[in-house]
């Protein structure tokens, strides 16, 4: 790491100086803070517009600069519980090979935390660790935008790219004396947010090539999950049925020990679900996607009636249902018998997280860009259930009502890119205000207005 990353004290005084005006502005801007006046401000001088909008969503979180230490979301038993069951705990010898070995002398702390902004690894220099303590950079705490406003870890998550933050950048002035640079971990397969790696420390946490670093450590980490995941589903392969449904039955539908990545149901854009467990993915027929979808937006169960209900528009015949039910769960038996439903409330076995779900917990937390990267088309499209027809409209406007609220040029039109957006004229009208007078994109944003408003007069 040393050789990767110039030390602060060889740098140039051209980087010097850039360091000391990027610090200069921060802490103006927080005089405007102190002001209270910034949430409505339009622009600091000299403060990059990524920590400008960080700063903004920081003050609607109501996140507070003033508290030092970031808050304790798990103790140290639900901690070790969830580290042991998360997706990334069988990537973390490439990250200790990679980053943490090398860490130990440079005065510098390597993090990996979840999709959600909770620290679950700490690891680095001796000193550094217990300087962190005092602001909390600890395992279990909550580094999210919600929480301590613009760190690194947090940011990336809400931005879902690679960021560094240097010094008075931090939204919390506890943290000033530090810098980071943090890079979102995806999966490989699904393109689901697990997580986020981290490097901090002082200034040489935020040299030129360290995002570098970090970011071929998280490509090697995502190549080493995807080959843990086919070695696991040969090994399956060749494990006897019985063993694997004796098995099954003895952990009840919890999540097995050395799971590669959460159960998941993929739905956007899909006329027909995507079922994964445990590694294995089983395409399903449209009603049994529909099921499944519908059952796992509802975890504590749903009657034969009411999800009778939920699954046909004419006949919401229980005995229909009841039908379908007995072939839903011999496809399942034969894939997974952990993931048959229960009966007498029809209810999942397993902590099934639907990509439809993904994008509502992104829009809940401020995320929405993360939400737009997830989200590729409707809830199954095609479908006339009721209750899948619900889901699909919440999260469509969900997700447009983010983008059109605090979405930048660039996510507006990646949005209007989606089939639901073709003839969203409202949505171009947005992308076109915020354009520079002369971006290259602004010419495509007129002529597909004038083609809308040509179609709309015809």
């Amino acid at each position: 790491m040393r050789n990767l990353i110039q030390p602060a004290a060889t740098r140039s005084d051209a980087a010097s100086d850039a360091a000391e005006s990027v610090e200069r502005h921060a802490l103006a801007g927080h005089e405007q803070l102190d002001a209270h006046a910034f949430p409505d401000a339009p622009e600091i001088p000299g403060l990059r517009r990524l920590i400008r909008e960080s700063w903004q969503r920081s003050a609607r979180l109501q996140a507070n600069p003033d508290i030092p230490e970031a808050p304790l979301a798990m103790d140290r038993e639900e901690l070790e519980e969830y580290r042991r069951q998360h997706p990334l705990a069988t990537i973390m010898p490439v990250i200790q090979k990679l980053l943490i070995q090398p860490s130990h002398d440079s005065r510098l702390l390597v993090a990996v935390g979840d999709g959600v902004g909770r620290l679950l690894w700490v690891e680095g220099d001796p000193v550094m660790q217990r300087r962190a303590q005092g602001m909390m950079f600890v395992p279990g705490a909550d580094w999210s935008e919600a929480m301590v406003g613009t760190s690194a870890p947090g940011t990336a998550l809400a931005l879902g790219r690679g960021i560094q933050i240097s010094g008075a950048e931090h939204y919390k002035r506890s943290v000033h004396p530090w810098s980071c640079t943090a890079v979102p971990f995806q999966d490989p397969d699904s393109g689901a947010l697990l997580g986020v790696v981290d490097i901090t420390g002082t200034e040489s946490a935020v040299a030129p090539h360290t995002l570098s670093l970090v970011e071929a450590t998280v490509a090697a980490a995502q190549a080493q999950l995807r080959v843990e995941r086919l070695q696991l589903a040969a090994a399956q392969a060749r494990t006897p049925a019985r063993r694997r449904s004796n098995s099954s039955a003895a952990r009840s539908g919890s999540a097995p020990e050395g799971s590669l990545y959460r159960n998941s149901l993929q739905l956007l854009g899909r006329d027909q679900a995507l079922l994964s467990i445990e590694g294995r993915t089983v395409p399903l027929s449209a009603r049994h996607s529909e099921i499944l979808a519908l059952l796992s937006t509802h975890p504590d169960g749903l009657s034969a009636e009411e999800l009778s209900n939920l699954l046909y528009p004419a006949d919401n015949s229980t005995m229909t249902l009841r039908a379908e039910m007995v072939r839903l769960r011999k496809v399942l038996q034969q894939f997974s018998p952990a993931a048959v439903p229960e009966s007498r409330p029809y209810k999942l076995r397993v902590d099934l997280m639907p990509d439809s779900g993904q994008v509502l917990n992104c829009l809940q937390r401020g995320a929405h860009r993360i939400a737009l990267e997830i989200y590729r088309g409707a809830v199954l499209p095609r479908s006339e259930a009721p209750g899948v027809v619900d889901l699909r409209d919440r999260v469509s406007s969900l997700l447009r009502e983010a983008v059109m609220t605090d979405g930048s040029a660039d996510s507006l039109l990646r949005y209007a890119e989606l089939p639901e957006a073709r003839d969203d004229v409202g949505v171009r009208r947005a992308a076109l205000k915020l354009l520079p007078p002369r971006s290259p994109k602004r010419a495509a944003v007129v002529a597909d207005l004038e083609r809308l408003e040509a179609e709309l007069s015809a």
